[in-house]
C-alpha cells in the first residue's frame, strides 16, 4: 500500500482504545450494542473496565462477572476489534478487590510504623527497638477503591490492597484474577485480548495510615542482601531528619523499595503476560516512574485530575510535565513497539471538546502512540454519570462527529508507531527522577530529545566519541540537569561522550563535566555549535513543538501549536526533498500549501511530508 493509502485509512490496530466502565446492571444485547456504537464511530477496542455501580450480584471476578466479559470479548472478535483487560475492580491494582487478602489476611498491605510502646497485636511484628521507640511490621489499613456502592475510599466496604511487596500475595492476585480470564477466554488471548492493564499499583493502598513507611514480611532480610549493609539500625532515619546521614538513608530505602516493587509485582506480571501471549501495559503510580516501565511490553503513563491543561505552564513544568516523554522514551529505550496513555480522567463535566484535542495533541507530538480515553461510560444513570467524569465517548455532546477525532488518532498513532523517530539530543535521568527545565528550553527552542536512563545507559548502550547508540537510536549530545544521574559509573561510561565535548551540564555546575550551559541562551548556543537544528522557525515561536519520523525515504514531521494565538512562520527542516502538507484530518495532502511556511490555528496540528534524504 502507498503511504496516502496507508495515512488515509492506517490498520485498525492503531485505534483508540478507551476504557469502557461497566458500570450498572449487564445485559448482554446492550453490551453488544454499545460495542457496535463504538465501532460505527471510528473505536475498534475497549479495556471493559468494573466500576462502581455495578450491581451486588455482579462481584468483580464472579462467574457473572466474567460471563459479561465473555460476551464483550466474544462479540469485539467476531468484529476483529481489541481488547485490553483490567485487572482490578477498581483501582489501584493487586488486590482483587480484596479477594487476595480475604484469601490470607497476611497478604494485605504492610507498613512500618514507629510508636511509643512495644505491645503488639496478632498480626504486628516487632522489627526494632531504637532509643524508646518500637518499630513495628503492621497492617497499613490501606484499601482500593471498590465497584459497588459502599465500597469507595472511606466506606466500609472499600476492599483491604494486596501486599504488592510480597511475592506470594502478588502469585496469589495474579492467580485470583489473571489465571481466571485465561482460563474464560484462553482462545481469544493473543488475538483479540491483546493486553492486560494494570493501574497505579500502590505499597501502602489508599487511606493508609499515616506516618509510617511501605513495609513487608522479612523486608529486614532483603535491604541488607541489596544495601550490603544492616538497614535496621538506621530505622530512625526514615522519619528523623538530624539523625546523621539521614539523606543517605532514606535514598538508599527509596532505591530499595523500588527494587522490590519490581522483583516481586512487575517482574512474574511480565513474565505471567510473556507465558500467556498478551502484553502488560497500564502505568505505575509515579508520572516519572520510568525504571518499572522496562516490564512493560507497552510502557505507559496517565494524564488525569487536569494535572496538564492548555495553556499553562504545568504542561511544561514539574513531574507531570513529564510523563508523555517518560512513556516515549521508555519505548525507544526498552525496545518496545508503542506506548500508551490513559488519558482525560476526571477532568470534569466542563472539559471540551477543544481541550481534548489540544492535550491528544500534546501527547501525540511528545511520541504517545497509544491512546486510551477515560472513560467511555456505560451507564450515566443517577450518580453514576459524576464518578470521575466526564464520558468522553458515547454520552458526550460530541459523539456525533467522533470517527473525525478517532480517525486523526489512528491516523497518527500509526504514523508515530511504524516511524523511526529522529532525534539527536538526550536528557539523562534516573529510574524515577525525570529532569523538567532542560526540557522546557528544548521545547520551546524547537529541539526535540528522548530521557536516556541510567540502568540503560550503563547497560545495553554503546558510547563513543560520535554520540550514544541504544537500540535504533543515536544521541549525538546529552544533556545534564542539575547533575541527576551523575555517579562514578556513569562518568566513566560517558568518558568518550565527554571527551569529545558533546555532553554538557544544564543548571548547576558537574564535577568532570566541563561544559556548562547554565542558562536558556547558553544552553542553545551549546547545542548550535555541535548540532544542525532538525527545524528552524523564522520568527522564532515558544508555541510550536514537532516529532520527526522516518518511514523509508519519508520523513514525517508532526507540527502542533500549542499556543493560544494562530501563528504563521518560515519553516526549514534538516530533511530535504520533496515537500508537502498533509492534513491528519482528512488524511489527504493540503493543496496549493507552501512546504516552506508554517501556518497552524490554536491546537492545530498538521504533518509535513519530505520525500529523501536528511541530515540529521
Amino acid at each position: 500500500m502507498t503511504f496516502q493509502d496507508l495515512f488515509a485509512n492506517p490498520p485498525k490496530r492503531y485505534t483508540l482504545v478507551p476504557f469502557w466502565f461497566l458500570n450498572d446492571a449487564l445485559e448482554e444485547d446492550e453490551i453488544r450494542r454499545q460495542i457496535d456504537d463504538f465501532e460505527a464511530h471510528g473505536v475498534y477496542g475497549f479495556i471493559p473496565h468494573a466500576r462502581i455501580g455495578l450491581p451486588d450480584d455482579i462481584p468483580f471476578m464472579s462467574e457473572r462477572w466474567l460471563h459479561f466479559v465473555k460476551v464483550a470479548v466474544d462479540h469485539a472478535a467476531a468484529k476483529n476489534m481489541v481488547v485490553f483487560l483490567y485487572d482490578e475492580g477498581m483501582y489501584p491494582s493487586g488486590s482483587c478487590a480484596g479477594q487476595v487478602a480475604a484469601a490470607n489476611p497476611r497478604h494485605a498491605t504492610r507498613c512500618l510504623e514507629r510508636r511509643k510502646t512495644a505491645t503488639l497485636s496478632d498480626d504486628e511484628e516487632l522489627v526494632a527497638e531504637i532509643d524508646g521507640y518500637a518499630y513495628v511490621n503492621t497492617r497499613s489499613g490501606g484499601t482500593i477503591r471498590g465497584v459497588q456502592y459502599g465500597m469507595d475510599d472511606g466506606e466500609p466496604g472499600a476492599p483491604p490492597s494486596g501486599d504488592i511487596l510480597n511475592p506470594e500475595s502478588v502469585a496469589s492476585f495474579l492467580h485470583l484474577v489473571h489465571d481466571r480470564y485465561a482460563e474464560t477466554l484462553k482462545e481469544h488471548f493473543g488475538k483479540t485480548v491483546q493486553a492486560i492493564f494494570t493501574d497505579e499499583p500502590s505499597m501502602l493502598g489508599r487511606g493508609h495510615k499515616r506516618g509510617v513507611q511501605p513495609w513487608t514480611w522479612n523486608l529486614e532480610t532483603f535491604l541488607e542482601r541489596l544495601l550490603g549493609y544492616d538497614f535496621t539500625p538506621h530505622l530512625p532515619a526514615l522519619w528523623d531528619d538530624t539523625v546523621p546521614g539521614s539523606a543517605r538513608y532514606r535514598a538508599d530505602f527509596q532505591r530499595a523499595l523500588d527494587v522490590r516493587l519490581r522483583e516481586a509485582y512487575y517482574a512474574p506480571y511480565q513474565a505471567w503476560c510473556e507465558a500467556h501471549g498478551v502484553a502488560l501495559t497500564g502505568h505505575p503510580a509515579g508520572p516519572m516512574d520510568m525504571g518499572t516501565l522496562r516490564h512493560f511490553h507497552i510502557p505507559g503513563q496517565d494524564i488525569v485530575w487536569r494535572y496538564i491543561e492548555p495553556y499553562q505552564d504545568k504542561s511544561l513544568e514539574g513531574p507531570q510535565s513529564t510523563m508523555a516523554k517518560c512513556s516515549a522514551s521508555a519505548q525507544v529505550n526498552y525496545h518496545r513497539e508503542r506506548n500508551a496513555n490513559e488519558c482525560f480522567g476526571a477532568y470534569g463535566w466542563d472539559f471540551t471538546c477543544d481541550e481534548m484535542r489540544w492535550l491528544t495533541n500534546w501527547l501525540l507530538v511528545r511520541g504517545v502512540n497509544l491512546l486510551m480515553p477515560h472513560a467511555f461510560y456505560y451507564s450515566v444513570r443517577d450518580k453514576r454519570r459524576d464518578e470521575r467524569p466526564p464520558d468522553v465517548g458515547p454520552n458526550n455532546t460530541w459523539w456525533g462527529d467522533y470517527r473525525r477525532y478517532a480517525d486523526y488518532c489512528r491516523r497518527l498513532c500509526w504514523m508515530l508507531a511504524e516511524g523511526r523517530q529522529v532525534c539527536s539530543v538526550a536528557i539523562l535521568c534516573t529510574p524515577t527522577q525525570l529532569p523538567w527545565k532542560a526540557a522546557r528550553v528544548l521545547f520551546e527552542h524547537q529541539w526535540d530529545f528522548n530521557y536516556l536512563d541510567t540502568e540503560s545507559l550503563l547497560g545495553e548502550a554503546e558510547v563513543t566519541f560520535h554520540g550514544i547508540e541504544l537500540g535504533n537510536m543515536r544521541y549525538k549530545t546529552l544533556l545534564v540537569e542539575d547533575g541527576v544521574g551523575i555517579d562514578p559509573d556513569v562518568l566513566a561510561r560517558l568518558k568518550p561522550l565527554i571527551d569529545a565535548g558533546r555532553a554538557a551540564a544544564f543548571g548547576r555546575p558537574v564535577p568532570a563535566l566541563p561544559p556548562l550551559a547554565a542558562t536558556p541562551p547558553e544552553l542553545m548556543v551549546w547545542l548550535q555549535q555541535h548540532l544542525e537544528a532538525d527545524v528552524h522557525l523564522d520568527p522564532p515561536n515558544t508555541g510550536v513543538r514537532f516529532h520527526h519520523v522516518r518511514h523509508g525515504r519519508d520523513h514525517l514531521y508532526f507540527f502542533v501549536n500549542e499556543g493560544s494565538d494562530a501563528l504563521s512562520c518560515a519553516l526549514k527542516t534538516a530533511a530535504r526533498g520533496d515537500a508537502q502538507w498533509w492534513d491528519p484530518e482528512t488524511g489527504a495532502p493540503i493543496p496549493h500549501a507552501d512546504p516552506t511556511q508554517l501556518a497552524l490555528a490554536p491546537r492545530e496540528g498538521r504533518v509535513l511530508r519530505v520525500t529523501g534524504e536528511a541530515k540529521t
